[in-house]
């Protein structure tokens, strides 16, 4: 399941074994340059004016093979082997409308700081104003680092080919690469060899999961969701992650909420089981999985129920999911537990966990997932974000590659939750959380993206109506 992603040597070994095992480079370009003129028309409408720069390299040809195949589009194809030329045709292009801007000036093999008309080539191309896409790799980017060499071209989407490129999803990458959309179909032979645990998710992985129902099922087959959530002030997250739980069926769901809000809560609810949290309380037995987190913030919550919930952490035979303001209250350590523990931070709280700023999070946020997992038990842990990464402390770490700046705002992370707790509540789905979470968050980042197609002011409310839509049985 996903995509690995390479080192430019190791992009390179790949097509080196796959020309030794006889197959032909330019068959490699032609289908490279089919590929991205069927997206190319994807996103145009006929005699839409798309603007293709070619360099001197083999990204050039794949924009040189792609040209060939946009027979309906008003295509100006700028060859910039000479840069000096190259510069004065774009310098005149820049008055012409365009829908689109291929960029295939450099590839993955750049080697140098661009200086000179190179450098004002991609100073250059960032003045268009049109969609703006890279193929391959960003011209300018160093496909290892993520860093830029001088200049570098800043795309609305990065279209790369075969697999993904270490320096693309590296920390300062992002705004030169924009959204990164793999087109692994080359007909390069076999799996590359990759020393990075990291996979990229694609949309393929998802495309039978979670597998259809037996048709003879019924709630008990589906597992009971409990989710423990709001208080004072924050009774919307309560609300926002027991919808997330609804959406992925579990047979039943419980919503326990602090005494004071019940009754808002519960005129919210109407399919769940709703009620008040005790110091004393005691999980349904029928519960197979628990969500404790969302919404509990008020600064008036007991003592009682954090060391309750700690308890729940070494004693609760199933899922446990800990997110949002119960991540406060995790010790330093923790026993490893043989039930699947799951840990939701974002980079703020991953930092407060480990002890650190949430800058040295995110400048190496594989070793910060690692650290956390092992601190924790061997938790398996969603570091949220930008390319939110799903694992534990070994083995493969998956990103996730759906999802847009729409996210960013309250009350989507309790969503994300709710439906955690919702799938992990299914037995069947419980067994493979190396599935299951990776899931979790692409259908969650998939959600956002049919509703940005659609609309522009979306909200968590309609993020909560909108998961796990993406599929039916």
């Amino acid at each position: 399941m996903g995509y690995p992603i390479l080192t430019v040597q190791e992009m390179r070994d790949w097509e080196a074994s796959s020309w030794e095992a006889g197959l032909n480079p330019r068959d490699v370009i032609q289908r490279a340059g089919s590929l991205i003129a069927k997206a190319i028309l994807e996103r145009t409408r006929p005699n839409d004016r798309v603007l293709l720069v070619a360099g001197p390299g083999n990204n050039g040809n794949d924009a040189r093979a792609c040209a060939l195949q946009l027979t309906d589009r008003d295509t100006l194809l700028i060859d910039v082997t000479d840069p000096e030329l190259g510069l004065s045709q774009l310098r005149q292009a820049l008055d012409m409308p365009f829908s689109l801007l291929l960029d295939g000036v450099f590839g993955i093999g750049l080697n140098r700081n661009l200086e000179g008309p190179w450098r004002q080539i991609i100073e250059l191309l960032n003045l268009f104003r049109c969609q703006r896409i890279a193929l391959d790799c960003p011209s300018g980017l160093d496909a290892d680092t993520g860093r830029a060499r001088g200049a570098c071209f800043e795309a609305d989407e990065t279209w790369t080919l075969g697999a993904p490129k270490a320096g693309l999803i590296a920390e300062k990458a992002p705004p030169f690469t924009g959204r990164i959309r793999v087109f692994s179909d080359l007909g390069l032979i076999g799996r590359p060899v990759a020393s990075s645990p990291l996979l990229w998710m694609a949309d393929t992985d998802f495309g039978r999961f979670p597998s259809p129902r037996n048709v003879d099922g019924h709630k008990g087959s589906f597992g009971h969701a409990a989710v423990v959530a709001g208080s004072s002030g924050y009774h919307g997250s309560a609300v926002l992650a027991t919808y997330g739980a609804l959406r992925a069926r579990p047979g039943l769901t419980s919503c326990i909420v602090q005494p004071e809000i019940l009754a808002v809560v519960a005129a919210q609810l109407a399919a769940p089981m709703v009620r008040a949290w005790t110091a004393n309380l005691r999980l349904p037995e029928t519960t197979t999985s628990l969500l404790l987190g969302p919404g509990l913030a008020a600064t008036e919550l007991s003592i009682a129920l954090r060391d309750w919930s700690l308890r729940l952490w070494n004693d609760f035979e199933a899922p446990l999911i800990f997110d949002a303001s119960s991540l406060a209250w995790l010790p330093k350590r923790v026993p490893i537990s043989r039930y699947c523990r799951v840990i939701t931070p974002h980079p703020g709280e991953a930092a407060s966990l480990l002890g650190c700023k949430s800058e040295q999070v995110q400048a190496d946020r594989l070793t910060a997932l690692r650290l956390l997992s092992r601190q924790l038990g061997n938790v398996w842990v969603i570091l949220k974000g930008y390319q939110t990464l799903i694992g534990r402390s070994e083995g493969p770490v998956w990103i996730n590659s759906t999802g847009n700046i729409g996210l960013a705002q309250g009350g989507t992370g309790d969503v994300l939750a709710g439906f955690l707790g919702g799938l992990l509540a299914q037995p069947r789905l419980a067994s493979i959380p190396e599935r299951t979470l990776p899931y979790a968050v692409w259908e969650h980042g998939a959600a956002a993206d049919r509703l940005e197609r659609r609309t522009r002011n979306w909200t968590s409310e309609d993020l909560a109506e909108e998961i796990g839509s993406g599929r039916s049985d």
